[in-house]
């Protein structure tokens, strides 16, 4: 990802860095998770974070809402469009606190998280991935 210096990253920026991370899945996982639609905001919506007893914005840097692909089924599928949602100054904060892991790395984390959901992986599986991809 190129910047400049003192900027902050962009919404394109962080979708950017979602877009390349999602580029490393694996081939037979790149279909379903091309059905998932990615939004980046710069913080969750209140009524999210009064939903998840969220008090300071900053603690939410990703979401997932949707039906998760191990809960589909042929017979009753979902009609709501999966999304990713991963918000933009969360993820800088973090960045910008952590100073100890790339722009990339951190928003590839979160994404890895958030679509973690979507294929109904569990925790111990997306750190699996997670290594994998450092």
């Amino acid at each position: 990802m190129s910047q400049l210096p003192g900027i902050a990253p962009s919404a394109e920026d962080i979708l950017d860095a979602a877009e390349a991370c999602l580029k490393l899945l694996p081939e037979h996982m790149q279909a379903a998770a091309s059905a998932v639609r990615i939004i980046i905001e710069d913080f969750a919506e209140d009524e999210i974070l009064d939903e998840m007893k969220i008090d300071d914005p900053l603690n939410l840097s990703g979401l997932y809402s949707g039906v998760p692909l191990t809960h589909e089924s042929v017979t009753y599928p979902s009609l709501k469009q999966p999304l990713v949602y991963l918000f933009r100054l969360p993820i800088i904060f973090e960045w910008a606190a952590r100073g100890d892991v790339t722009l990339d790395e951190l928003v590839s984390h979160v994404v890895i998280h958030e679509y973690g959901h979507h294929f109904g992986w569990s925790d111990e599986e997306m750190h699996r991935l997670l290594d994998a991809a450092d």
